[in-house]
Protein backbone atom coordinates (compact mmCIF):
# COMPACT_ATOMS: atom_id res chain seq x y z
CA UNK A 1 0.00 0.00 0.00
CA UNK A 2 3.00 2.53 0.88
CA UNK A 3 3.95 2.42 -2.92
CA UNK A 4 0.77 3.46 -4.33
CA UNK A 5 -0.17 7.59 -4.92
CA UNK A 6 -2.40 9.61 -3.05
CA UNK A 7 -5.83 10.22 -5.28
CA UNK A 8 -6.98 13.90 -5.47
CA UNK A 9 -9.88 15.12 -7.00
CA UNK A 10 -11.84 18.02 -7.74
CA UNK A 11 -14.34 19.74 -9.87
CA UNK A 12 -11.83 21.61 -12.18
CA UNK A 13 -8.46 23.39 -11.39
CA UNK A 14 -9.26 24.97 -8.03
CA UNK A 15 -7.86 21.01 -6.09
CA UNK A 16 -4.61 22.22 -7.69
CA UNK A 17 -3.91 24.71 -4.92
CA UNK A 18 -4.40 21.59 -2.88
CA UNK A 19 -2.26 19.44 -4.78
CA UNK A 20 0.47 21.71 -4.83
CA UNK A 21 0.68 22.02 -0.74
CA UNK A 22 0.63 18.53 -0.93
CA UNK A 23 4.06 18.36 -3.41
CA UNK A 24 5.19 20.71 -0.66
CA UNK A 25 4.47 18.84 2.64
CA UNK A 26 4.74 15.47 1.35
CA UNK A 27 7.61 15.21 -1.20
CA UNK A 28 8.07 12.29 -2.47
CA UNK A 29 4.98 11.03 -2.29
CA UNK A 30 3.29 9.44 -5.75
CA UNK A 31 0.35 11.57 -6.73
CA UNK A 32 -2.86 11.50 -9.20
CA UNK A 33 -5.17 14.35 -9.48
CA UNK A 34 -8.49 14.16 -11.32
CA UNK A 35 -10.29 17.08 -12.43
CA UNK A 36 -14.10 17.04 -13.43
CA UNK A 37 -13.86 19.69 -16.14
CA UNK A 38 -16.78 18.92 -18.28
CA UNK A 39 -19.27 18.81 -15.12
CA UNK A 40 -17.72 22.26 -13.92
CA UNK A 41 -18.74 23.83 -10.89
CA UNK A 42 -20.48 21.60 -8.27
CA UNK A 43 -21.20 24.79 -6.29
CA UNK A 44 -24.30 25.30 -8.13
CA UNK A 45 -25.35 22.14 -8.78
CA UNK A 46 -27.88 20.15 -6.46
CA UNK A 47 -26.37 17.90 -3.47
CA UNK A 48 -27.94 14.36 -5.33
CA UNK A 49 -25.71 14.92 -8.08
CA UNK A 50 -22.12 15.75 -6.20
CA UNK A 51 -22.62 12.99 -4.46
CA UNK A 52 -23.00 10.79 -8.08
CA UNK A 53 -20.16 13.11 -9.34
CA UNK A 54 -18.13 12.25 -6.24
CA UNK A 55 -18.53 8.70 -6.38
CA UNK A 56 -17.68 8.57 -9.79
CA UNK A 57 -14.59 10.19 -9.52
CA UNK A 58 -13.87 7.89 -6.58
CA UNK A 59 -14.35 4.91 -8.58
CA UNK A 60 -12.09 6.39 -11.52
CA UNK A 61 -9.07 7.06 -8.30
CA UNK A 62 -9.44 3.83 -6.81
CA UNK A 63 -8.92 1.89 -10.14
CA UNK A 64 -5.77 3.79 -10.22
CA UNK A 65 -4.58 1.70 -7.33
CA UNK A 66 -4.69 4.80 -4.53
CA UNK A 67 -4.05 4.74 -1.16
CA UNK A 68 -5.46 7.69 0.32
CA UNK A 69 -8.53 9.81 -1.52
CA UNK A 70 -8.33 13.45 -0.87
CA UNK A 71 -11.73 14.84 -1.70
CA UNK A 72 -10.18 19.11 -3.08
CA UNK A 73 -13.51 20.36 -2.99
CA UNK A 74 -15.17 22.33 -0.53
CA UNK A 75 -18.96 21.36 -2.06
CA UNK A 76 -18.04 17.75 -2.78
CA UNK A 77 -16.40 17.61 1.14
CA UNK A 78 -19.90 18.75 2.70
CA UNK A 79 -22.13 16.88 0.52
CA UNK A 80 -20.66 13.56 -0.06
CA UNK A 81 -17.21 12.91 2.26
CA UNK A 82 -18.85 10.62 4.85
CA UNK A 83 -21.05 8.30 2.29
CA UNK A 84 -17.66 8.20 0.35
CA UNK A 85 -15.88 7.25 3.91
CA UNK A 86 -18.07 4.17 4.13
CA UNK A 87 -18.44 3.51 0.63
CA UNK A 88 -14.46 2.62 -0.28
CA UNK A 89 -11.85 0.81 2.13
CA UNK A 90 -9.05 3.22 2.31
CA UNK A 91 -8.73 6.44 4.34
CA UNK A 92 -10.31 10.08 3.15
CA UNK A 93 -9.61 13.41 3.70
CA UNK A 94 -11.78 16.49 2.71
CA UNK A 95 -11.05 20.47 3.01
CA UNK A 96 -13.80 21.85 5.42
CA UNK A 97 -12.55 20.15 8.57
CA UNK A 98 -9.07 20.77 8.39
CA UNK A 99 -10.07 24.44 7.70
CA UNK A 100 -12.73 24.77 10.29
CA UNK A 101 -10.20 23.39 13.61
CA UNK A 102 -7.47 25.69 11.99
CA UNK A 103 -9.77 29.00 12.59
CA UNK A 104 -10.74 27.34 15.57
CA UNK A 105 -6.86 27.12 16.82
CA UNK A 106 -6.46 30.71 15.71
CA UNK A 107 -9.24 33.37 16.31
CA UNK A 108 -9.46 35.51 19.40
CA UNK A 109 -12.98 36.99 19.62
CA UNK A 110 -14.71 33.39 18.36
CA UNK A 111 -16.05 35.67 15.55
CA UNK A 112 -15.47 33.68 12.28
CA UNK A 113 -16.45 34.38 8.48
CA UNK A 114 -16.60 31.36 5.88
CA UNK A 115 -16.87 32.30 2.37
CA UNK A 116 -17.27 30.01 -0.25
CA UNK A 117 -19.76 28.76 -3.57
CA UNK A 118 -23.21 28.80 -3.36
CA UNK A 119 -23.39 25.09 -2.48
CA UNK A 120 -20.80 25.12 0.24
CA UNK A 121 -22.45 27.59 1.77
CA UNK A 122 -25.74 26.37 1.24
CA UNK A 123 -24.90 23.20 2.75
CA UNK A 124 -23.81 24.53 6.48
CA UNK A 125 -20.91 22.41 6.21
CA UNK A 126 -18.71 24.57 8.25
CA UNK A 127 -20.44 26.37 10.51
CA UNK A 128 -21.50 22.78 11.47
CA UNK A 129 -17.86 21.59 12.03
CA UNK A 130 -17.23 25.32 13.41
CA UNK A 131 -19.79 24.61 16.03
CA UNK A 132 -18.63 21.00 16.87
CA UNK A 133 -15.28 22.40 17.92
CA UNK A 134 -16.74 25.09 20.19
CA UNK A 135 -20.59 25.49 20.45
CA UNK A 136 -20.67 29.01 21.04
CA UNK A 137 -18.46 30.81 17.74
CA UNK A 138 -20.61 33.00 16.03
CA UNK A 139 -20.16 31.64 12.12
CA UNK A 140 -21.48 34.28 9.30
CA UNK A 141 -21.36 32.95 6.32
CA UNK A 142 -21.53 34.41 2.54
CA UNK A 143 -21.35 33.04 -0.87
CA UNK A 144 -18.41 35.07 -3.01
CA UNK A 145 -19.89 33.22 -6.76
CA UNK A 146 -17.24 35.79 -8.70
CA UNK A 147 -14.15 34.59 -7.27
CA UNK A 148 -13.85 31.33 -8.85
CA UNK A 149 -13.99 32.85 -12.73
CA UNK A 150 -11.77 35.62 -11.47
CA UNK A 151 -9.39 33.14 -10.13
CA UNK A 152 -9.25 31.23 -13.48
CA UNK A 153 -9.02 34.25 -15.58
CA UNK A 154 -5.85 35.12 -13.21
CA UNK A 155 -7.58 38.71 -12.18
CA UNK A 156 -7.18 37.33 -8.83
CA UNK A 157 -5.16 41.03 -8.33
CA UNK A 158 -7.15 42.94 -10.65
CA UNK A 159 -9.66 46.12 -9.74
CA UNK A 160 -12.84 44.22 -10.31
CA UNK A 161 -11.44 41.10 -7.74
CA UNK A 162 -11.13 44.32 -5.73
CA UNK A 163 -14.53 45.68 -6.07
CA UNK A 164 -16.42 42.17 -5.54
CA UNK A 165 -14.16 41.14 -2.55
CA UNK A 166 -15.26 44.78 -0.82
CA UNK A 167 -19.06 43.88 -1.91
CA UNK A 168 -18.67 40.48 -0.93
CA UNK A 169 -17.31 41.15 2.50
CA UNK A 170 -18.31 44.40 3.67
CA UNK A 171 -21.43 42.07 5.72
CA UNK A 172 -18.39 39.84 7.19
CA UNK A 173 -16.11 43.06 8.30
CA UNK A 174 -19.76 44.53 9.99
CA UNK A 175 -20.07 41.30 12.09
CA UNK A 176 -16.25 42.57 13.48
CA UNK A 177 -14.51 38.69 12.51
CA UNK A 178 -11.41 38.17 13.27
CA UNK A 179 -11.06 35.20 11.67
CA UNK A 180 -11.93 34.44 7.53
CA UNK A 181 -12.07 30.55 6.17
CA UNK A 182 -11.36 30.22 2.41
CA UNK A 183 -13.58 27.83 2.12
CA UNK A 184 -13.23 27.51 -1.73
CA UNK A 185 -9.89 25.97 -3.42
CA UNK A 186 -9.97 28.88 -5.80
CA UNK A 187 -9.72 31.51 -2.91
CA UNK A 188 -5.81 30.90 -2.06
CA UNK A 189 -5.14 32.96 -5.32
CA UNK A 190 -7.25 35.74 -4.25
CA UNK A 191 -5.30 35.72 -0.55
CA UNK A 192 -3.16 38.97 -0.80
CA UNK A 193 -6.67 40.56 -2.45
CA UNK A 194 -8.52 39.60 0.05
CA UNK A 195 -6.34 40.24 3.00
CA UNK A 196 -5.93 44.10 1.77
CA UNK A 197 -9.86 44.19 2.14
CA UNK A 198 -10.04 42.78 5.32
CA UNK A 199 -7.38 44.42 6.83
CA UNK A 200 -4.38 42.84 9.06
CA UNK A 201 -6.54 42.45 11.78
CA UNK A 202 -8.33 39.60 10.26
CA UNK A 203 -6.32 36.26 9.72
CA UNK A 204 -7.35 34.49 6.34
CA UNK A 205 -7.13 30.64 7.01
CA UNK A 206 -5.80 28.57 3.86
CA UNK A 207 -7.84 25.30 3.85
CA UNK A 208 -5.28 23.86 1.04
CA UNK A 209 -2.22 24.46 3.53
CA UNK A 210 -4.72 22.66 6.77
CA UNK A 211 -6.17 19.66 4.24
CA UNK A 212 -2.01 18.66 3.55
CA UNK A 213 -1.43 18.79 6.92
CA UNK A 214 -4.13 16.97 7.31
CA UNK A 215 -3.13 14.24 4.80
CA UNK A 216 0.36 14.09 6.16
CA UNK A 217 -1.00 12.84 9.60
CA UNK A 218 -3.34 10.29 7.87
CA UNK A 219 -1.04 8.52 5.84
CA UNK A 220 1.30 8.35 8.84
CA UNK A 221 -1.61 7.53 11.14
CA UNK A 222 -2.36 4.63 8.42
CA UNK A 223 1.45 3.70 7.63
CA UNK A 224 1.04 4.74 4.69
CA UNK A 225 4.00 7.10 4.37
CA UNK A 226 6.36 6.19 1.18
CA UNK A 227 9.52 4.82 3.35
CA UNK A 228 12.06 6.32 0.39
CA UNK A 229 11.00 9.20 -1.62
CA UNK A 230 9.53 7.89 -5.11
CA UNK A 231 10.53 10.28 -7.63
CA UNK A 232 7.78 10.02 -10.34
CA UNK A 233 5.94 12.63 -11.99
CA UNK A 234 2.35 13.49 -10.82
CA UNK A 235 -0.65 12.12 -12.70
CA UNK A 236 -3.50 14.44 -14.60
CA UNK A 237 -6.50 13.47 -15.78
CA UNK A 238 -9.65 15.57 -16.45
CA UNK A 239 -12.54 14.79 -18.19
CA UNK A 240 -12.87 17.70 -20.74
CA UNK A 241 -11.03 19.93 -22.41
CA UNK A 242 -6.99 19.61 -21.63
CA UNK A 243 -4.94 22.44 -23.29
CA UNK A 244 -7.42 24.94 -20.98
CA UNK A 245 -6.82 22.21 -17.86
CA UNK A 246 -2.75 22.98 -18.69
CA UNK A 247 -2.97 26.45 -19.46
CA UNK A 248 -5.37 27.73 -15.97
CA UNK A 249 -3.51 25.11 -14.08
CA UNK A 250 -0.27 26.27 -14.30
CA UNK A 251 -1.06 29.24 -12.38
CA UNK A 252 -2.66 27.71 -10.14
CA UNK A 253 0.34 25.45 -9.06
CA UNK A 254 3.19 27.92 -10.00
CA UNK A 255 4.51 25.63 -12.36
CA UNK A 256 4.08 24.44 -16.14
CA UNK A 257 1.40 21.65 -16.34
CA UNK A 258 1.74 19.33 -19.08
CA UNK A 259 1.04 15.94 -19.57
CA UNK A 260 -2.77 16.01 -18.75
CA UNK A 261 -4.95 12.89 -20.45
CA UNK A 262 -8.86 13.23 -20.96
CA UNK A 263 -10.77 10.53 -19.39
CA UNK A 264 -14.61 9.43 -19.48
CA UNK A 265 -16.20 8.89 -16.04
CA UNK A 266 -19.66 8.00 -16.89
Amino acid sequence: MPERAVGVFDSGVGGLTVLRELQYQIPGEPLVYLGDTARVPYGTKSAQTVLRYAHEAAVFLVAQRVKLLVVACNTASAVALDDLAETYRLPVVGVIEPGARRALEVTRSGRIGVIGTEGTIRSGAYERALRAGQPDVVVHAVACPLFVPLAEEGWAGHEVARLAARDYLAPLLAQEIDTLVLGCTHYPLLKKTLQEVVGPNVRLIDSAEETAKAVALKLDAHQLRLPVAANVPTRYFVTDIPDRFERVGGAFLGASLHGVTMVNLD
